[in-house]
């Protein structure tokens, strides 16, 4: 079983370096850490009393590693969640925030839990997803990366700027689907002729 710093280290790699692209609403991001994350946690990595783009610059993987668990697994209550499922929905987190915590919520719904669709895990949460599991022991991981996979698909649906995240120039799998689908087991992954057919109305 890995630890969440094992899981860490691989959401620092998969994340990646430093960019700034203007059509990311996150803006300045290193590592997956953004600017707005440093910000909202008054880190000043350079040590000049602002935190600002090159405070991103500054940050280590170690730091962004440390970041991720403490404020990204244990401050909305990750561990709490079946073991299974805490890689995929920490790697969600990371990337698209208590979202991550909404789409199992919703997956949840779907299974007969009687939930609200408020973002955190509180007990019901946490008590629903531990009965999926043992209902679903085979299911529940896969089923929750595709409504991963899901959700993001529907984001591009709604942010145009955002489908280049999805679709890759020549009209493969974007990041975003890939990054979804390293969590679904291989049977579950769509081909590249599905995956075609489901961003075709982009054009």
């Amino acid at each position: 079983m890995q630890t969440v710093q094992e899981i860490a280290k691989q959401i620092v790699a998969r994340e990646g370096g430093y960019v700034n692209d203007p059509a990311d609403p996150g803006g300045a991001t290193k590592y997956g850490v953004t600017l707005g994350t440093l910000q909202r946690l008054g880190l000043d990595l350079t040590h000049d009393g602002r935190v600002t783009e090159a405070d991103v610059r500054a940050l280590t993987r170690a730091k962004a590693e440390e970041i991720f668990v403490k404020h990204y697994f244990e401050a909305p209550g990750l561990a709490g969640l079946p073991v299974p499922l805490q890689p995929s929905v920490f790697d969600m987190y990371v990337n698209s925030g208590a979202n991550a915590v909404r789409v199992l919520q919703r997956l949840l719904i779907d299974m007969g839990y009687d939930l609200e669709v408020d973002g955190v895990l509180g007990p019901l949460s946490l008590r629903a997803a531990h009965a999926a599991m043992a209902a679903a022991p085979a299911h529940l991981v896969d089923a929750y990366g595709i409504a991963r996979r899901n959700y993001y698909y529907a984001l591009a649906d709604a942010r145009p700027a955002s489908r280049k995240y999805a679709r890759t120039r020549d009209g493969g799998k974007g990041g975003w689907i890939r990054r979804a689908e390293e969590f679904i087991s291989p049977r579950f992954h769509l081909t590249e002729a599905e995956h075609h057919a489901r961003v075709a109305a982009w054009a």
